[in-house]
């Protein structure tokens, strides 16, 4: 099949989108904003689709996250042909690392190792797997390797993750808040005499206690700062709608009402959830009901 059959194969699969690339780039015949790209200039394209696949994932829109992940996956076939042109890799060396480091880290799946494992020791043994390549990659440092351009809060986790396993950490949680607070009065007490250099520096510093209160309870900070973001909105968008429904906006209005249709939407949130927790227990007697049934017509049966 030559190349412009398969570009206009709706069947091609991903040869038919590693083509299409190729095609983009093409210094003759390509489009002249794709070839004046570079890896600096598609990275901040690579984290916006990685931010919008959460996005669609956290709505459960199904039908858009299809849609996202083909475009996080262009970025994928975007950077792999970029270097397959400077000569330093292709999309199928990509491919075959990225499957070669599946199958070395999972020896209880790909190989002789025992499938007989608890999740914890499943996650020590994986730790353990990505130390050696560490070790081979020459990352003698125990935080070597934790990316830079991560989401600030993601990399604050794993930073803390890494100085844990050394045994750098707070063993109780208590201790972690406590630092918390005194992060928080330092910032209070000082914040008229400090620069702004020094406001942010001590902000940063009660931030990143914060992500280590998140890893000590389990906690994403990203997707629950997140949840937080979608809260906010929905209930500013509800204050909009009140203040429409009586002529009026945010701008025409003032603190006090808006805060009251603020505690007027979490109300209306919390009868919500109280109605959802209603109808889930009311669906639960009904399948203990007929469970209870079924059982007994199998008694009268037997």
């Amino acid at each position: 099949m030559t190349d412009d059959a398969l570009i206009h194969d709706p069947d091609g699969g991903l040869p038919r989108l590693l083509a299409i690339m190729a095609r983009l780039r093409d210094p003759v015949t390509g489009c002249p904003w794709d070839i004046e790209q570079d890896f600096a200039s598609i990275a901040p394209y690579t984290i916006e689709e990685a931010y919008e696949v959460a996005d669609a994932i956290e709505r459960q829109d199904w039908a858009e996250l299809e849609g996202e992940l083909g475009d996080l996956l262009l970025q994928v076939v975007y950077h792999s042909q970029m270097a397959q042109e400077a000569g330093l890799f292709s999309f199928d060396s990509v491919a075959r690392r990225v499957s070669d480091k599946m199958v070395a880290r999972h020896p209880h799946v790909f190989g002789a190792e025992s499938r007989d494992k608890s999740a914890a020791q499943q996650t020590v043994d994986w730790e353990r797997i990505k130390a050696a390549e560490r070790a081979a990659a020459a990352q003698k440092g125990v935080l070597d390797g934790v990316a830079v351009g991560l989401p600030a809060l993601l990399r604050a986790v794993k930073l803390q993750k890494r100085a844990a396993r050394v045994g750098f950490d707070w063993p109780d949680v208590g201790q972690v808040i406590d630092k918390i607070t005194e992060e928080a009065r330092e910032l209070t007490e000082a914040r008229d005499s400090l620069t702004q250099a020094e406001i942010t520096e001590e902000f940063g510093d009660m931030l990143f206690v914060m992500a280590n209160l998140a890893r000590h309870l389990d906690v994403d900070p990203e997707a629950a700062l997140r949840a937080a973001n979608t809260k906010f909105t929905r209930r500013f968008q509800y204050i909009e709608q009140e203040l429409a429904a009586r002529g009026s906006s945010p701008a025409q209005s003032d603190l006090a009402e808006m805060d009251g249709l603020w505690n007027a939407a979490k109300r209306v949130e919390k009868q919500g959830k109280a109605r959802s927790r209603g109808a889930r227990r009311q669906s639960d007697k009904f399948i203990q009901v007929l469970t209870r049934q079924k059982n007994s017509d199998l008694d009268k049966s037997s």
